[in-house]
């Protein structure tokens, strides 16, 4: 038991977090008008962030000098649960109580994400652009809880995303973009390791090396087409771009060498579709598969590929003020489990030198990184004050999900890890064209 419960810690404190995002650790789209209408952006169009983030075929179609400022204010109420044993006196009987840590709220539950995209038609056929996103993060702090290892760590990733778009004629418009990425993490951990083996913690130890901060590549393109004046297709795909953060997590406490952690973001295509029946409406439907199974880190971890689907749709009220609501789902990459192996350590983390069970696995996932949500409504609506600027402002409600996986040591399913994640955000732009 002893050994199970220190394994399980050591896991956790390799990257204990709460999601940022919504579709595993992505958000859900990055503009207001986007995030207010689903996370469209692929079949389109909505803002010029989106034309560069989302589907730069979308760029060459802008007009004139465009520039946006923005952020999301990101709101998660994250849960926690770990039920497990304890060896008190290290013996095979008679020394062992349950202990149930009861679902405990995270304190990191407040976060800003910015945004910042500028484009820029040069001719009738080729506009420019650049964009700086927030799209990924994370962080939970545990440090005044029971039986969570109190925890407290924060990931931030961003892309800085130079992008051209091409005109090719009336019906079709291409474009291209380049990721370059930059990740911070802090893995802040202090462990407890049974050093005597008398079944009770007899060394604490820094297992975290501080804040690493790492930086990676990646390049998307993107397709429009518009077969019709009121019906728009588009497709984009989005590479992976490996990271490494250096020195971040000592797996053994005997030695005085701080490891290294591979964590990729993984590579996502998409397809969509817009239509406007009328002039003062438009719609659209996206689908995206994003290959979580496939990236380092995650497929270590056994996340599931996501197919997300998001619906949303815009109702100009009047010439200046439109309405925006959608929906967005995407199933959980980690998945409720039963009956898990607690014992054999089979599993790896790159490049961490401790391996690690089954359960630990998904001890780590619920605990430590609970992207689980899966239903987000949402709503907003862009303001035109003059002719050179609008207000964009987004409400994002993911509903709380719950997901708990168990082994089973000394009784059926007698060793428990759960989640429940839910989460709110307001976005805000301003937007100037000229």
């Amino acid at each position: 038991m002893r050994k199970v419960a220190g394994s399980v810690a050591l896991v956790t404190a390799v990257l204990s977090a709460s999601a940022f995002a919504t579709n595993g650790d992505n958000m859900i789209g990055v503009s207001p008008a986007s995030r207010a209408m689903g996370g469209l952006g692929t079949g389109i169009c909505l803002e010029p962030t989106d034309s560069i983030f989302r589907n730069p075929g979308w760029l060459g179609r802008q007009k004139g000098f465009n520039v946006s400022f923005g952020g999301i204010l990101f709101m998660p109420h994250v849960k926690a649960r770990s039920k497990g044993y304890w060896d008190t006196d290290d013996t095979a009987a008679g020394g062992v109580i349950a202990v149930d840590s009861g679902y405990q709220t995270s304190d990191a539950d407040t976060f800003v994400i910015p945004e910042i995209a500028i484009t820029n038609q040069i001719n009738d056929r080729l506009v420019i652009g650049i964009g700086a996103y927030g799209v990924s993060g994370m962080g939970v702090d545990y440090r005044d809880k029971d039986g969570l290892n109190q925890m407290h760590t924060t990931l931030q990733f961003m892309r800085v995303v130079p992008a051209v778009g091409y005109k090719v004629n009336d019906k079709l418009a291409i474009g291209g973009a380049l990721h370059l990425a930059w990740g911070s993490l802090d893995l802040g951990a202090v462990m407890a390791y049974d050093a005597d083996g008398d079944g009770a913690p007899g060394t604490t130890w820094n297992a975290a090396g501080g804040q690493s901060q790492s930086y990676g590549i990646g390049a998307s393109i993107g397709i429009n087409y518009k077969p019709l004046d009121n019906v728009c297709l588009g497709f984009y795909y989005q590479s992976s771009v490996k990271m490494k953060y250096k020195n971040v997590f000592k797996s053994n406490p005997m030695s005085n060498n701080f490891e290294d952690l591979k964590l990729e973001q993984p590579q996502e295509a998409s397809v969509g579709v817009g239509f406007r029946p009328i002039p003062e409406l438009k719609v659209g439907f996206d689908v995206r598969w994003i290959n979580w199974s496939d990236a380092d880190g995650y497929k270590q971890f056994k996340w599931k590929d996501q197919w997300v689907f998001a619906v949303g749709g815009e109702y100009k009220v009047t010439p200046r003020l439109a309405l925006r609501a959608g929906y967005n789902y995407g199933k959980s990459p980690i998945r409720s489990k039963s009956n898990l192996d607690a014992a054999n350590r089979n599993n790896t983390v790159p490049d961490f030198s401790g391996r690690f069970s089954d359960y630990e696995i998904e001890w780590f996932n619920l605990v430590g990184f609970p992207a689980i949500t899966e239903h987000h409504i949402t709503l907003g609506f862009g303001y035109q004050f003059t002719e050179h600027f609008t207000l964009n402002m987004s409400y994002v409600r993911a509903f709380e999900k719950k997901v708990e996986s168990s082994a089973s040591v000394m009784a059926p399913n007698d060793l428990v890890a759960g989640a429940k994640n839910a989460q709110d955000s307001i976005g805000v732009s301003l937007d100037w064209s000229f």
